[in-house]
């Protein structure tokens, strides 16, 4: 480990640091606006310069390893020179834009330029301007504010994996862009954002509306997908202004889906603010209590096995958790959390849940993906894969939907009957998974959601036990699941692992007449001839498809409106906070559960938010431990049977549209027509 003097301090640091990172571990402070940790090295600012003895002329520390014996200056006056002349360049052309710039507040160059500037320019010749490119609904592009750091640019290259971005021109005329006239298709874009120095990319949807200062900041999680990314809710008032990512090095790295991010204007719209009560076949307004003598009344007498509940794919542990007791003091034990008929095992945690972990992908060397796009299902995830792909040494096939999945991969098509091939060993990917030391397999909800599932989880299972995914410390098999209440849903018994009727055994007992009442918590996507005459209890927080066949609503919080528990796809339980209240009359899920019980004369046995906690480490111990992987257990699972040729897919095809929030966002139905009518036309995927 090579020994350096930075500022008159000796420090040892690892070989291969560079001289910036040395300097951050001893302490020295260092400018810089092209530098990232998570981005390759471009030298690009050279804000970061310093002084090293011995050498010619001042070194760009970003870019320059650490060597044994360097003696380093970060303090000097020729740095501070450096430092100011720099920075004199940088704003050669630089708009003074800070009074309008959404970036002010929490801009790079605005704090670099009071710490390290000079306060005067001598420039007086006319200032270059750059016309405004269109980047996306999403991206709002001032590009005169641009110091080509080229972080996007790496960004786009490296994270992202579109390669969208480039520099066009040269010299003074050099200019950042999209080369074509074309919005950024990546899912990722808005990291974007996040990542550039000075204003000129902000948030589309954000300008204008707020100041940096005026924002009240609230640590949460992500439930869009089932990544469980960590976010920071920024609100003011009883508004939702802005989610921007949180640092999770295991889960989300400093990254967030454009979804996540940007679908937090649909929490304003379409909501359900008061409960409703179907009379003469219309829905009208009605109070609580009215809400809840309506359910009394149709529910007094009932015999268990007539009632049934589904919970959706935002639903949190805590309501669920309420609900299931409640169902099982009204003497029904039909309750399922897998919305879209998932094949998964309830009674067996590793048989649903992504065992290897999502760090885990880093070290891994054979993926095979199987009936899954994780671009559209997990952005996030997907550009771990990435990541892991281009250190080198990394195999991927799929078998399933194809697509640009944005690094290389075999393509196997989308029969699954080449799973069978694989399990036999005739495939030319069984070689590849059997010399592969970490091999891994992606298991997608939309294999899963098909008539044949069970029998394609039998067949990745034998391929998990087969070809070494499974040994000492490593589980390779892996199911991707979409939805943010699944896992947590399974954990706590919410399935029909006790002996009720599962998802579809539910919808045809509804069609049936078998079943009178069922309660949807926040369960959208049914569809209503199914339903028959079913007498239907919505719980959610947004008039969608469930709210418009109910025959009574009660208004629920969306996930920035309570307190309340996930766990994400790699089996990681995770709290969101309040960020806001909910609007009008609109409650807390877990509470309306509870409140229910009391006039149906089946009162359950908490009444704080703490106590439905407990009950919850009852039903599984998991729920006592926070962000903290446990191994499941790997016992057998799944049921052989014969696999139909039916293609695999992904069960998602508009990645901007998937749950309630994200379709009552204006932005999010601005990014579908911008982006799903390309995909059309061009009969891409993704």
């Amino acid at each position: 480990m090579p020994k350096l003097t930075i500022d008159g301090t000796e420090i040892e640091v690892e070989a291969g640091l560079t001289v910036l990172q040395a300097c951050e571990l001893a302490g020295a402070e260092v400018p810089r606006f092209c530098y990232h940790e998570r981005l390759p090295l471009s030298g690009n600012c050279r804000m970061c310069l310093v002084e090293m003895e011995r050498a010619p002329k001042p070194v760009a520390s970003c870019c320059m390893p650490v060597g044994e014996g360097m003696v380093i200056h970060t303090n000097t006056e020729k740095v501070k020179k450096m430092r100011e002349a720099v920075m004199e360049f940088l704003l050669i052309n630089h708009p003074l834009d800070c009074p309008i710039c959404d970036q002010g507040g929490e801009c790079d160059l605005q704090d670099q330029a009071m710490t390290y500037g000079t306060g005067i320019s001598r420039y007086t010749e006319t200032k270059r301007a750059v016309e405004n490119k269109n980047f996306s609904p999403l991206i709002r592009g001032v590009m005169t504010r641009c110091i080509h750091c080229t972080r996007c640019v790496r960004f786009a290259n490296e994270i992202a994996g579109t390669g969208e971005l480039g520099g066009v021109f040269r010299g003074e005329h050099l200019e950042i862009g999209t080369y074509v006239d074309k919005a950024i298709s990546s899912e990722l874009s808005g990291n974007m954002i996040d990542l550039c120095p000075v204003g000129a990319l902000t948030s589309a949807p954000y300008a204008f509306k707020a100041r940096p200062w005026e924002l009240k900041k609230t640590e949460s999680v992500d439930v869009l997908d089932a990544v469980g990314a960590n976010i920071r809710v920024d609100t003011r008032g009883g508004e939702v202004l802005r989610i921007v990512p949180r640092l999770h090095e295991d889960v989300n790295e400093e990254w967030l889906g454009d979804k996540s991010r940007f679908a937090c204007d649909g929490l304003g719209r379409q909501r359900l603010d008061q409960p409703y009560v179907k009379k003469d076949g219309k829905l009208l307004p009605a109070t609580w209590e009215e809400a809840f003598a309506a359910i009394k009344a149709k529910v007094d007498g009932l015999a268990g096995s007539k009632i049934a509940a589904l919970a959706g794919d935002t639903a949190d542990v805590e309501a669920m958790t309420a609900l299931k007791d409640l169902l099982a003091k009204l003497g029904s034990k039909n309750v399922d959390c897998r919305q879209e008929g998932s094949a998964v095992d309830p009674s067996v945690r590793a048989s649903y849940i992504f065992n290897t972990s999502i760090a885990g992908i880093e070290e891994a060397d054979a993926v095979l993906i199987i009936g899954s796009n994780p671009r559209i299902e997990a952005p996030v995830l997907n550009a771990r894969i990435r990541k892991r792909y281009l250190k080198g040494g990394l195999a991927v096939g799929v078998v399933g939907p194809s697509t640009d999945l944005t690094y290389k991969h075999d393509y196997f098509g989308d029969d699954p009957a080449v799973l069978a091939q694989i399990v036999s060993g005739k495939h030319a990917f069984a070689k590849v998974l059997k010399k592969a030391k970490k091999p891994m397999l992606i298991l997608g909800a939309g294999a899963l959601m098909r008539a044949d599932g069970a029998a394609i989880l039998a067949a990745a299972k034998a391929i998990a036990d087969g070809f070494g995914l499974i040994a000492e410390g490593w589980n390779g098999f892996n199911v991707l699941q979409t939805a943010a209440s699944r896992v947590g849903g399974l954990d706590i018994g919410f399935s029909s692992k006790d002996g009720g009727l599962d998802t579809a055994g539910i919808l045809d007992a509804c069609g049936d007449g078998k079943i009178e009442v069922l309660y949807l918590l926040a369960a959208d996507g049914m569809e209503a001839a199914k339903l028959g005459d079913t007498f239907i209890i919505y719980q959610g927080h947004h008039g969608d498809s469930g709210a418009h066949m109910a025959d009574v609503i009660l208004p629920g919080a969306a996930y920035t409106e309570k307190n309340a528990t996930y766990v994400n796809t790699e089996g990681r339980v995770q709290r969101g906070q309040l960020a806001v209240f909910a609007p009008g009359q609109a409650k807390e899920d877990w509470a309306i559960v509870r409140a229910l019980s009391a006039v149906l004369g089946k009162t359950l046995g908490y009444d704080t938010l703490a106590q439905v906690r407990a009950r919850m480490v009852e039903l599984n111990p998991i729920f006592a431990t926070l962000d903290e992987l446990q191994p499941a257990e790997w016992v057998d699972f799944g049921v052989a049977g014969d696999i139909q040729s039916k293609p695999l897919s992904s069960h998602i095809r508009n990645y901007y549209m998937t749950d309630p929030i994200s379709r009552a966002s204006e932005t999010m139905a601005a990014c579908t027509a911008e982006f799903m009518v390309e995909t059309e036309r061009t009969g891409t995927d993704g």
